[in-house]
């Protein structure tokens, strides 16, 4: 399943070779910081979906979309995630389901809001769609941080551009948002490990929120 997504990219033309294989040393980092934080069933599974969000960052970058396929396997591996927790895994898969849902009616929201007052798209439907499958796997904690992250390098990663270009930076240009927010959600979930444990969420680290 996790190959399969990643077939089109032995492909890629040789001036795209040496990010291909920067991106994939990249993900190969996370699974392995993934797998080592959290030796569970749940720790496969997130190195599972490391090869999953760095085809959605190089497919979004190069081509801006995110294909239909690769969300879909992010949100089976994210269903299969929710449900391998020590907890009940009916609450589980009910929460993440939930926050995910949310998280895309967020999105959704956003991209109406944008287009009623610009006249023009700010968000596909693949990143509203990314934004669904990234609730499923993160607390809602780590969702805000993934999208902050997102935007900040996103914005970061144009001006420099713009920059070394000799050109102003313009607010109509178009970003591939999916090429920041897929690294975002790896490392969201990386530190929602790290901070509060293998099967639990960096909500539960909140004050106040039950043990």
């Amino acid at each position: 399943m996790i190959v399969i997504p990643l077939l089109p990219l032995l492909a890629a033309r040789s001036r795209a070779r040496l990010r291909l294989v920067g991106i994939a040393l990249v993900c190969i980092g996370f699974m392995g910081t993934a797998i080592v934080i959290a030796p569970t069933a749940r720790g496969l599974l997130a190195a599972g979906f490391m090869p999953v969000l760095a085809a959605i960052a190089l497919v979004d970058g190069q081509h801006f979309i995110i294909p239909d396929g690769l969300s879909a396997t992010g949100l089976l591996l994210g269903l299969a995630y929710a449900t391998a927790s020590d907890n009940d895994a009916a609450e589980g898969l009910l929460a993440a389901l939930l926050c995910g849902g949310t998280t895309a009616l967020l999105f959704l929201a956003l991209r109406a809001s944008y287009r009623a007052l610009r006249g023009r798209e700010g968000l596909g439907l693949g990143d509203v769609k990314l934004a669904g499958v990234a609730g499923l796997w993160l607390s809602p904690l780590a969702i805000a941080l993934a999208v902050e992250i997102a935007a900040l390098s996103g914005l970061l990663a144009y001006g420099v551009a713009a920059l070394l270009a000799g050109r102003v930076p313009h607010a109509a240009a178009r970003l591939p948002f999916g090429l920041f927010f897929a690294p975002a959600i790896a490392i969201a979930l990386i530190l929602d490990f790290w901070l509060s444990g293998a099967d639990m969420s960096l909500v539960h680290a909140l004050p106040g929120a039950p043990p």
